[in-house]
């Protein structure tokens, strides 16, 4: 009886301690297609609520626009990509959107709240790639926490990891 009280114990820390993760929303996305990218801020930094999110863009996800977020600001940074990526309607992006930050607002720690981005899994990229999205979240009294860090191995469970999306096969064409 009590084994099993303290394997449901870990189970249940466990499941807290990964819904306490800054995720995105789809775990995985087919290579040339449109991504929907939604983050999940489940608490704040410390208990003090979230006032601004950044999400740095990774290199092949291209043609980025977020959606507004009523009573948050919008901000994007552009800069160049490390390629030429084949884009709709033939065309070909070099540059576009690599920075969102929503500002503004206030996400009590009690709270969940969604930000939502989209982009494009460029072509050139393959299965199995990973998206690895660094996520800064600034919080009231001048709190941070960087969802920044990468697992080395399959079996390494880091403590603030960055949201990421896996590339599966590719999608159809995007016909009109």
């Amino acid at each position: 009886m009590l084994k099993s009280a303290l394997v449901l114990a870990a189970v249940a820390l466990g499941s807290a301690t990964a819904a306490a993760h800054i995720v995105v929303d789809p775990a995985e996305a087919p290579v040339g297609s449109s991504v929907r990218a939604t983050f999940r801020v489940t608490h704040g930094c410390d208990g003090a609520p979230t006032t601004g999110l950044r999400v740095v863009i990774p290199d092949g996800f291209i043609g980025v626009k977020p959606m507004p977020k009523p009573g948050w600001s919008i901000k994007t940074g552009r800069g160049k990509y490390q390629g030429a990526y084949a884009y709709y309607h033939g065309k070909t992006l070099t540059e576009g959107v690599t920075e969102v930050s929503w500002s503004g607002g206030e996400l009590p720690n009690a709270f969940v709240d969604e930000f939502t981005l989209f982009g494009f899994a460029a072509r050139e990229l393959k299965a199995g790639d990973v998206l690895r999205f660094s996520v800064i979240q600034d919080c009231a009294g001048g709190k941070t926490t960087e969802w920044t860090e990468i697992p080395k191995t399959s079996d390494d469970h880091p403590e603030r990891p960055a949201p990421s999306v896996t590339l599966t096969s590719g999608a159809e064409p995007h016909r009109h």
